[in-house]
């Protein structure tokens, strides 16, 4: 069936966390097709996951926010224009990962000769080879691999993705040299997270990054992207030791900090996957979602949560009570830091 395949394009829309978690496939692709065009196709703030990606030939990126913005008659016109930039690579095999319906009718658009999804109800119309979906028991990165698997396509990596330029490696070198944390014990935090549902309070983080501080004499950088900025500067406010606020960044300069910490501790987000693709130790803090299905991807590090909650992995983005995060004792969070630390550092 994938005999004489020149042409692959991979689908994945939306947030950071689940485009990062869907780079699994790149190598494994790469390696059974080594002379094809393999392409990437994902929105804007996502992009820079995959930019940079020496075994991808071309990355297409949906404008989605741009284009809504647009007069109805501009808006038809550059949809029009970006599918028709896909119809004309006349793919022969597209992977639609995300599954939603925007990315359903993109890959029934595409016209690929092999188009590939899930089964999920109201999208099957777009494929022609049609995947049973594990998602609600396998983790969401090994999940991506069922498709390949589907087709015999050889597993030979389990690792995320995510490359990192020269001009972002310098910046962060920079930034920790200016702030006298090149060689210290650098512990990330981010206290922010897409679902005000899945953000612990700001106020425990102060106390435990404090925790960390008095007992490893850590240095604590907090972590910020668009629109987190005032949480961040209340983290640092309410802490009681030295503290650092990291710079304005893009993905890459943010992906570049991360990569020089010893430890992350985060909310369930996409700075916490971008963490476990870099391969720093991380510590998730969960509550609407199951961390055995978006989880931190990897053995090296751990999660939280209050277990003895009945309404753990909810999955709502609005809740009443946020239970899950407001009843997480600092004292749970440093359990899985202590666990983390021991198995990454500590003989």
């Amino acid at each position: 069936m994938l005999n004489n395949i020149q042409k692959i394009l991979v689908i994945k829309l939306r947030a950071i966390g689940d485009v990062i978690l869907s780079t699994i496939v790149i190598p494994n692709l790469r390696q059974a097709f080594p002379n094809a065009q393999i392409d990437f196709l994902t929105e804007r703030p996502a992009a820079d996951v995959v930019l940079g990606n020496p075994m991808l030939n071309h990355v297409h990126i949906l404008e989605l926010k741009k284009i809504q913005s647009l007069p109805f008659k501009l808006r038809w016109k550059e949809n029009r224009k970006f599918i028709r930039q896909i119809k004309e690579k006349k793919y022969d095999l597209v992977f639609d990962f995300f599954g939603n319906p925007r990315s359903a009718l993109l890959t029934w658009l595409s016209k690929g000769k092999i188009r590939v999804g899930y089964n999920w109800r109201g999208r099957q119309f777009a494929y022609n080879r049609i995947i049973k979906s594990r998602a609600a028991t396998v983790h969401e990165a090994e999940f991506h691999l069922d498709a390949l698997r589907a087709f015999q396509i050889p597993i030979i990596s389990h690792e995320l993705q995510f490359p990192i330029d020269d001009f972002s490696r310098h910046f962060a070198l920079e930034f920790f040299n200016q702030h006298n944390l090149a060689n210290k014990f650098v512990v990330g935090i981010n206290c922010s997270g897409g679902w005000a549902a899945k953000r612990w309070p700001v106020e425990r983080f102060a106390e435990l990054a404090d925790r960390l501080v008095t007992r490893y004499q850590a240095r604590i950088l907090v972590l910020w992207g668009p629109q987190e900025r005032l949480d961040a500067q209340k983290l640092a406010g309410l802490m009681k030791q030295p503290v650092t606020l990291a710079p304005p960044t893009t993905l890459k300069q943010s992906a570049a900090l991360i990569k020089n910490c010893k430890l992350i501790v985060s909310n369930d987000s996409g700075p916490m996957h971008l963490a476990a693709a870099l391969k720093v130790p991380t510590v998730g803090i969960f509550g609407p979602t199951n961390p055995k299905l978006q989880g931190p991807f990897g053995t090296m590090h751990e999660i939280a949560r209050q277990e003895t909650l009945p309404c753990l992995g909810c999955n709502k983005v609005k809740c009443d009570h946020v239970s899950c995060m407001l009843k997480l004792p600092v004292e749970v969070v440093w359990q899985a830091v202590e666990r983390c630390l021991q198995k990454n550092y500590i003989a």
